[in-house]
């Protein structure tokens, strides 16, 4: 989440402000509140969207699945963990887990567990976020871990060694039994590096979580890598189309996959 706002970041064709979303009813009025630049004097300004994100989230709204397939400094993660955060707060928090994020490896996952601290935590009293998130990627110590089984978030982060394995071993059927029937949101963050029997061995995972969330309606994310290869954009976006399908094991249409709009002339981010 860090580089949706950095100054160093390259500037993508800009789409809004996340109050403007709010505005529109798109997203719940906290979201106004928490997807804000904080700055350590206590102090936040608006964030406002790359054009992209906003059509992620649009895709979200629409209960859809969708890919982001977009370069580095794109703010790829804002653009499912909004829509997460919003589902929740529309929702309720404490009903199960309703998202699973799944990095390939645990460096992201605490980055992101870092990221979403700024925005879930700062600005609420201890303990009083209004949506709740954990690591589980076995770097947790006992005591961490009997928490989260105890009191499951509404976010689950983890990787997908982490994930098979509490798919099968007993002592971690609490949390299983907390995204059963609950969960809305699966993602696959960085999903172009499962590859060859890898990536099968993925898709095999993913279809057994589909299983137990027994949700017709579950919204597969997935992010990647620019498209790359032969043909036009649309021609692209068709063969992402129908490799995140098998992937996921369920249909994710042509026009959402979703990439950049353009890198454009220096643009202030956060006014």
């Amino acid at each position: 989440c860090a580089s949706d706002s950095g100054s160093n970041s390259p500037t993508f064709e800009p789409g809004g402000f996340v109050d403007d979303q709010v505005t529109s009813g798109l997203l719940h009025a906290e979201c106004g509140r928490i997807f804000r630049i904080k700055s350590s004097d206590g102090s936040s300004r608006p964030l406002r969207l790359h054009k992209h994100q906003a059509e992620a989230i649009s895709a979200a709204a629409a209960h859809d699945s969708y890919i982001l397939t977009t370069g580095t400094g794109s703010g790829k993660s804002l653009s499912y963990m909004i829509p997460i955060v919003d589902f929740v707060l529309r929702h309720g928090s404490g009903k199960g887990i309703r998202a699973i994020v799944v990095y390939p490896m645990n460096a992201l996952a605490n980055s992101q567990q870092n990221e979403l601290k700024k925005f879930l935590n700062e600005g609420y009293p201890a303990g009083q976020s209004p949506v709740t998130f954990r690591r589980y990627t076995g770097q947790e110590k006992e005591e961490e871990r009997r928490e989260i089984l105890d009191n499951p978030p509404d976010i689950l982060l983890t990787n997908y060694v982490m994930l098979e394995l509490l798919l099968t071993r007993p002592r971690d059927q609490q949390i299983v039994a907390a995204f059963a029937g609950r969960l809305q949101f699966l993602v696959l963050d960085e999903l172009h590096t499962y590859r060859g029997r890898q990536g099968a061995d993925v898709a095999l995972l993913v279809r057994r979580v589909r299983d137990i969330a027994n949700n017709p309606g579950l919204q597969c994310v997935g992010t990647s890598a620019t498209l790359a290869g032969s043909g036009s954009f649309d021609e692209q976006r068709q063969q992402g189309a129908e490799v995140a399908s098998r992937l996921f094991g369920g249909t994710v249409r042509r026009e959402r996959i979703i990439g950049e709009t353009g890198v454009v002339p220096a643009l202030n981010q956060v006014e």
